[in-house]
């Protein structure tokens, strides 16, 4: 069984410049030092290519990422995602990630695109818009 995860100060205070001051569009957390808790290791207004770039190709990463779009009829939207990136050399971390986007899952209630990546394809612009439009 997993510990309980929770959110660093930094992480909570990135969330927050995230989703109430929209000083930022992307966060990617992680856990480095002490075990359960995510830490920001990415934060600030990132494009597509940009986040993806951001994300090791080895290793398991959470993040919140603004995505800018316009809908069919032209109008532009912005939708949050939660994205659990899990490569496939970073198995042996899956279960503690697990828990971690099952503890943001919580804690962004109002987010309502969630999504588990295990290579960059399913991180595509176009289906990133359909999963939100």
């Amino acid at each position: 069984m997993s510990s309980p995860v929770s959110l660093s100060e930094g992480s909570l205070a990135a969330l927050h410049r995230l989703r109430e001051k929209r000083e930022i569009n992307s966060v990617i957390l992680c856990y480095v030092d002490a075990p359960g808790v995510l830490v920001p290791e990415v934060e600030g207004n990132l494009t597509h290519d940009e986040l993806v770039q951001a994300l090791p190709a080895d290793e398991p990463r959470l993040a919140v990422h603004e995505l800018s779009f316009a809908s069919p009829e032209g109008m532009r939207r912005n939708e949050q995602l939660l994205i659990f990136w899990m490569p496939p050399g970073a198995g042996e971390q899956e279960e503690t990630y697990t828990a971690g986007y099952s503890a943001l899952k919580e804690y962004l209630a109002d987010v309502h695109v969630y999504l588990t990546a295990r290579r960059a394809d399913q991180l595509d612009y176009r289906r990133l818009v359909a999963l939100a439009g």
